[in-house]
């Protein structure tokens, strides 16, 4: 065996030289040959992983980089991404800021610095805008602020709602008022809302009219009709509300959502009333319209004019406040502890803390396990505590 290392490693490793050989050729020559190539081959470098990256570098959760990769599978090197972020970052976006960019416009990671992301911040500020205002206006926009037109549309809002912070709040509830034209859309919506005496200086909230202002016009003129129609009184603040609310909804999903109503026993006028003091009510989910008015009139024994007159009832948690407050109360009349009838709308619609030092601390002694009962029903575990503390278990 050793003699079979001298005699053929030394070949391997150090060949003769094919002008001695002559015609009696090495055939160890191609294997040598065949490895030195192997040899030189350079090893392939890792490739690029694009969720990786949306994880490690822009901060983006694992559940959202998974989604938004796909956008970025043609992305092969991280060089322009890392100009991207070093861009942003010293424009002044934070970690946080950066990667809600991202993740509402992976494909900003693709953008030319020079050529797009500079020449955006060039055009807003020659608006006025600070680098602090852009930078906080970049994750909003979302894919707008790679659009040549951004500048343009910014400013024709500024005009309208008068401030840049004003504006930035519209973008917030509703980044698509950028895409809203404002000759065909905005501009008419402002005039149907004037004609109504509403104007931007009496909004309650710009980002809650943002929705409405970018509707069809005639979207806006049936919720102005309808508004009318309930009996809200123009001019006042509910009529504000009231119009946006049915602005927002589609017309076929409001005139289901009243027809609900009218099956649950609710009159025309039981929803003039509602709607009066509350417009959004008519936005509330099918699910807990039905259940809330199952419980508050077969459980609680309430009347719908009763409850129209007071329609947050129908706002609050069955589960979580009617229900556990409409039992202990019943536990501790039951155990004759309470002797005034009290109205059910003061008892749902006084805070915890007050609802406790009123009905709970002072009866902890007489009824013991009181207090922790009610604390488990209100956390969502039901009231079959409160029930056995019950004498009467059908009164929960």
């Amino acid at each position: 065996m050793i003699h079979l290392r001298r005699g053929i490693l030394p070949r391997l490793l150090h060949p003769p030289c094919p002008a001695t050989l002559g015609a009696h050729a090495n055939p160890l020559i191609p294997l040598h040959r065949l490895l030195s190539s192997a040899a030189a081959v350079p090893v392939s470098p890792k490739p690029f992983a694009v969720e990786d990256y949306l994880v490690e570098s822009c901060g983006l959760t694992r559940a959202r980089a998974e989604k938004v990769s796909g956008n970025l599978s043609h992305l092969k090197s991280p060089s322009k991404p890392d100009a991207v972020l070093a861009f942003l970052s010293g424009l002044g976006l934070s970690r946080s800021d950066i990667a809600a960019a991202v993740a509402s416009d992976p494909k900003l990671l693709c953008a030319d610095v020079d050529k797009t992301l500079d020449a955006r911040v060039a055009e807003l500020s020659d608006l006025g805008l600070s680098r602090s205002q852009i930078a906080r206006l970049i994750p909003l926009v979302r894919s707008y602020f790679r659009c040549k037109s951004l500048a343009r549309r910014l400013a024709l809002l500024v005009t309208v709602f008068g401030s840049f912070h004003r504006c930035l709040e519209v973008v917030r509830m509703n980044y698509g008022v950028l895409s809203a034209s404002h000759e065909k859309v905005i501009k008419p919506n402002l005039a149907v809302l004037q004609q109504c005496g509403i104007t931007i200086a009496n909004w309650p909230s710009y980002g809650f009219m943002a929705r409405a202002i970018c509707r069809p016009t005639k979207d806006l003129e049936e919720a102005v009709a309808l508004a009318n129609e309930f009996g809200v009184k123009q001019g006042a603040r509910m009529f504000i509300h009231a119009v946006v609310t049915f602005a927002i909804l589609r017309q076929e999903k409001l005139t289901k959502k009243l027809g609900l109503f009218k099956k649950l026993g609710w009159s025309q006028d039981d929803l003039s009333l509602a709607v009066k003091s509350m417009p959004h009510i008519v936005a509330i989910n099918e699910e807990k319209l039905r259940e809330n008015t199952k419980f508050l009139t077969k459980d609680v024994g309430l009347e719908i004019p009763y409850i129209a007159r007071r329609p947050t009832l129908i706002l609050y948690s069955v589960e979580r406040r009617l229900l556990p407050r409409h039992c202990l109360i019943n536990i501790i009349k039951g155990n004759g502890l309470l002797k005034t009838n009290y109205d059910f709308f003061s008892i749902a619609v006084i805070s915890n803390k007050k609802f406790l030092d009123k009905f709970v601390h002072p009866y902890v002694e007489s009824v013991p396990g009181l207090c922790e009962a009610y604390a488990s029903s209100c956390a969502g575990c039901g009231v079959h505590q409160l029930k056995l503390l019950s004498k009467d278990k059908r009164m929960c």
